[in-house]
């Protein structure tokens, strides 16, 4: 363990399973004391007593914008201070867009986007008043090509890339830096919905990727020296041919 992440608080949404709870191991593994976040409060508590002390559990419902909203002071209260906050939830909707069901669009986007944004507003003017501060999100490589079975998935994460290099650009005269890591298919329970048969097949041709592997990459973007700035890290499977 080289402690990368010593003496830094990081809180992550989406934090009890998948993507957010490899980040979580991994954050911790460099040093770091980690809020997790999520609605989850039985599975997220037990997370936390597996995980060790510095593992710190935070029960909000991104759905709910209040929760939301006022999700700082419940960081600050368990953990002191934030460092870093990694917009990790989300949730995923494929097929075509002439037989969608939009209430579960509704849920994806509101999730993707609006839960994302408000975690962020959430945390910016804290960031801003200390002059220091990271910001991840946890966006798809969908968000900067179209993916053709997933059109209203791909266009949240449009959503997220746009959100993100805008805000971006204001807080960097901060000292905060904001990124995205972009990763391609992850065996997650997101993919719940894909076909067993593609499913199956990704599994067997190499194109689906571990959680594991995303947090890496994550760790090398918020390791890189403060003069820099990792803006968006695209991870793929060597045989996705994008």
């Amino acid at each position: 363990m080289a402690e990368l992440m010593k003496d830094k608080v990081a809180a992550i949404t989406g934090a009890a399973s998948g993507i957010g709870l490899e980040c979580a191991r991994t954050l911790l593994g460099e040093g770091a004391t980690v809020v997790l976040i999520d609605r989850a409060e039985d599975r997220l508590r037990a997370l936390c007593e597996e995980l060790g002390p510095r593992a710190k559990p935070l029960v909000v419902d991104l759905l709910d914008g209040a929760q939301v909203s006022g999700m700082l002071e419940g960081i600050l209260d368990i953990a002191g201070t934030l460092d870093i906050l990694h917009a990790n939830a989300g949730a995923y909707v494929g097929g075509p867009a002439a037989e969608g069901d939009p209430e579960a669009w509704d849920r994806v986007l509101n999730l993707n986007i609006n839960a994302a944004f408000r975690s962020v507003r959430a945390v910016l003017p804290y960031m801003i008043e200390r002059k220091t501060g990271d910001v991840i999100f946890t966006s798809s490589v969908a968000g900067v090509v179209p993916v053709v079975w997933e059109p209203v998935y791909t266009a949240s994460k449009f959503a997220v890339q746009a959100f993100l290099h805008a805000t971006r650009r204001q807080v960097s005269v901060h000292g905060i830096r904001m990124g995205a890591v972009l990763p391609g298919p992850v065996v997650t329970a997101l993919l719940d919905d894909w076909p067993k048969e593609k499913m199956q097949e990704a599994l067997d041709n190499g194109s689906l990727m571990q959680p594991k592997e995303v947090a890496e990459a994550v760790l090398f973007m918020l390791s890189r020296p403060r003069n820099v700035v990792i803006r968006d890290l695209v991870i793929l499977p060597n045989s996705v041919d994008l």
